[in-house]
């Protein structure tokens, strides 16, 4: 595997992953999902570590999956049809679940499996120039594994047409439908997620990890049951404060 198909910076406790296929328009192989997968990984486990930016190099974010890998993905190639599908599933779900708050900064395309990591960071940056959508039944794809993070963070309504209908969103529209978090001209897209990790970066790491495990486990749950969950999180605040490791 290529050992620069993610570009990692580390800006004080800030990490930068820049996924690096920028003549593909970062589309993800598997290569580059593994990788990806592998960077998230690492900067979860790297106690210095306290915010995570998202991007990609070039003009675009991330044009989906890489359509040429698909020859090899049939019936008569099974495992890898799993294998592949397994990782996918993988990098799309573990942005929720790290430890560490995640911004994507968003430029050009996010299009299929990279509008599901865009939307799949804790907040999202989009520039001026975005193009946002999930095209996949256009090339007669499920977009099976992008649904799930689709439908929670859009609604049942929009998300079935834009899946079914492939219309792709501009940036101000993907701010009115709570999916983008800031709209800032594409030269001003990193310096904007950096200004977000930073906040981050200043807050008790241990605080902020039980922040949010705690704000995605109470969304799925009954009323009375996130009360809970929040009630023995509550209990366990002080021993946050001072602590800064």
């Amino acid at each position: 595997m290529p050992d620069n198909l993610i570009l990692t910076e580390n800006r004080d406790a800030i990490r930068i992953l820049r996924m690096n296929r920028p003549d593909k328009l970062n589309a993800l192989n598997t290569a580059l999902t593994q990788a990806l997968l592998d960077a998230l990984d690492a900067a979860n486990q790297d106690d210095s570590v306290r915010a995570i930016i998202l991007t990609g190099e070039g003009r675009g974010f991330c044009a989906g999956a890489d359509l040429a890998e698909f020859k090899d993905l049939t019936p008569d190639h099974q495992h890898l049809v799993v294998k592949r599908a397994d990782l996918t599933c993988r990098t799309q779900s573990i942005l929720q679940n790290l430890g560490k708050p995640v911004v994507s900064a968003v430029r050009g395309s996010a299009i299929g499996g990279g509008a599901g990591l865009a939307i799949g960071c804790d907040m999202m940056v989009a520039g001026t120039d975005l193009k946002f959508g999930y095209p996949e039944l256009k090339h007669s794809i499920v977009p099976a594994l992008v649904m799930t993070g689709m439908q929670r963070q859009l609604g049942r309504k929009i998300a079935f047409e834009l899946f079914s209908m492939g219309r792709l969103l501009g940036a101000e529209e993907t701010l009115r439908l709570g999916l983008a978090n800031r709209v800032v001209a594409p030269d001003q897209v990193m310096d904007t997620a950096i200004e977000i990790a930073a906040v981050w970066a200043a807050a008790n790491p241990l605080a902020m990890q039980a922040a949010k495990s705690l704000f995605y486990r109470v969304a799925d749950l009954p009323y009375d049951a996130a009360m809970a969950a929040g009630r023995d999180v509550n209990a366990l605040m002080r021993s946050f404060r001072g602590s800064s490791k």
